[in-house]
This record gives C-alpha cells, structure tokens and sequence, in this order.
C-alpha cells in the first residue's frame, strides 16, 4: 500500500466485510462526549493527550464505535507529532477515504469503513515499507476485545514463523479454513525496517516470516502449526532446499505463554517422525517487520512463475493430499 493508493480508494475505495448503523441517539448513549464529538461529529483531540499516544504495547486497536479491527501495535511508531500514528492497516478494506478541504487544507479524512466514524487523517510522509502516516485520534480506538460491540474479525489471534523462502510459506497457509490473512516480512533480527537485500544479505538477524491472523474456533494453533511443521523440513539448520542462510531458519515465534507451550508441544509430537533432530527455533516474538509490496501473494499475483510451478505446487499438492478438509477450497488457488 502506498500513497497513491490512499489517492486511488478516495475515488473507489474497497467495500468493508460488514456495515454497522445507529441512529445519533444510540452513538451518543454507547460513546463518551469525547468518543462521540471525535468520531461522529469528525472532531479531533488536542495533541499528546491521549491514552494511546504514547504506548507501543501487542496487540489491535479497534474502532471504539462498532470493534472492527484497524490496526496492529506493530505497524505504530512515533510520529512525535501527539497522535498515535501506524504506516498502514490491518486490512485495506477496514478505512475508508476522504477528501477533506476543511480548513483551507486539502488532507484525506481517514474512516471506519464499517460505521463511518471519524479516526483521523493519512498523509505521504511516514517511515517505509508504505511510506504513509495513518494520523489517528486516541478517542477513535480501543483495544481489540475491550469495547462494548465486537467487530466482525474480534476473537482472531496472530501467529508469527518462518520455514524457508516466505512466498512458499503464505501460500501454504493462506490456504487454510479460518487463516484471515498472511502476510510476509521479517523478524527475529536486529535492524529496524529491513529490506529483503539487507535480509538476503544475512548481516540483520532476521528471518523470512509470516505472520499469520487466524480464527481459533475454526483453527486450531497446534493445527496450525502441524500444518507448517509437515510443508517444510524442520531438521535442516538455516536451510530450506536450495536457500540457505540464517534467514531461511525454521524459527516459531510465540506472541504468549500458550503458544510457546503449544509449539514445543508439537515439536515433541513431530520429532519421532525425523531420523535427525529438529532444530526449530521457539523464540519470544518482538517485532515485524512487513515485508516489501511485491513479496505480499506472491503465489497469487503470478502462479506461472518458476519458483511457484517447480516449488510451491508441489507442496500445495501435497496439502490437498493431507489436508483436504482443512483446506478453504477443494483445489489450492
């Protein structure tokens, strides 16, 4: 995502999942007189003074009015400008864009794309990937779970590996019931914002990952991780097939306690099926690092290429010989 595609949706922008509606007198008995001034008559609060300005904590801010989930403590940074400020959304369909001329400025309103409330502005001049400050009032969010209505993507949990080249690893997963999105990047390392030539070059730490948003009643996380244990070899130290180097490491990072129980739970579970020793990495996760447009679907946006016909349709055969009930479509697309 980039700046002119926040030009692009003010014009034709994607269609959110859901719409919620109210009348002004139940927004006003459901929100507080700030919650309401900010996000329903599209005021803003004064600088520096709100609860998320200054806290990077995990987790998904939601929109205060209706739940839906807009963005990730991993994308926040600090503008230093006394807004909390995130270089782009979990889903591009979840804002909406507007021009807005208010003030003898020309700016584009950023909304909730499901209930239309006012979360703030976006503007060409944040940190890569996406180059985009998404400017927000503190007054538009809460934290995902926390507010009185649940959005649409409330309950989903995120997880976080790598297994070689991550163009083969979303593709894999993409393809199960209850993944709501993949995305591909980096973590595990010690530079911030790498590109894939300083990953690829082996000097930042960092691993090829995705990071994965699952529904838990439809997906299991030990499934999830099953699944990603059986579609690569666990066995090969900082090597994937052709690719080697520490960035191509089997690494799971766990977002909590559970998912650390669960993962050295299923090592455990896989480990008699390998005549060598798995050397996956179980690590705390700390930061993601969304890797570069052109690297997001991969698989999808060119399946003709030769990495994908030679690399990832055999193992997407393979998933429809194992997993076919898990499997979102009856045939790997």
């Amino acid at each position: 995502m980039n700046w002119n595609d926040v030009l692009n949706y003010t014009r034709n922008g994607p269609a959110p999942d859901r719409r919620v509606t109210k009348s002004e007198g139940e927004w006003k008995q459901q929100l507080t007189p700030e919650q309401y001034r900010v996000t329903r008559q599209h005021g803003t609060e004064a600088p520096f003074t709100g609860e998320h300005c200054a806290t990077y904590a995990p987790g998904i801010y939601a929109c205060v009015c209706c739940g839906t989930e807009l963005f990730d403590a991993t994308r926040k940074f600090d503008s230093r400008t006394g807004w909390p400020s995130f270089t782009e959304p979990v889903k591009e369909n979840v804002i909406g864009y507007r021009m807005d001329t208010s003030y003898g400025m020309q700016r584009v309103e950023v909304l909730c794309n499901v209930c239309d409330a006012h979360l703030g502005h976006v503007f060409p001049d944040g940190p890569p990937p996406t180059g985009l400050r998404f400017c927000i009032n503190s007054a538009s969010l809460q934290k995902a779970g926390s507010g009185p209505e649940e959005g649409a993507a409330s309950g989903l949990e995120t997880a976080t590996m790598g297994g070689g080249c991550f163009w083969c690893t979303e593709a894999l997963l993409d393809q199960l019931k209850g993944v709501e999105s993949v995305e591909s990047g980096y973590a595990g390392g010690v530079k911030d914002n790498p590109t894939y030539r300083e990953v690829c070059n082996g000097g930042t730490g960092h691993a090829e990952v995705v990071q994965v948003r699952f529904d838990p009643r439809v997906l299991r996380y030990s499934d999830l991780l099953r699944v990603f244990m059986l579609m690569h070899n666990p066995t090969t130290l900082n090597r994937q097939g052709a690719d080697e180097g520490t960035q191509y490491r089997s690494v799971i990072f766990y977002h909590n306690e559970e998912q650390q129980a669960a993962a050295e739970a299923v090592i455990r579970e896989f480990q008699p099926y390998w005549e060598k020793p798995i050397v996956t990495q179980v690590a705390p996760y700390t930061r993601f690092y969304k890797a570069e447009e052109h690297h997001q679907q991969y698989y999808r946006k060119d399946p003709g290429k030769a990495y994908c016909q030679s690399v990832i349709n055999p193992k997407l055969a393979r998933m429809k010989e194992f997993f076919r009930e898990h499997l979102k479509t009856a045939e790997p697309a």
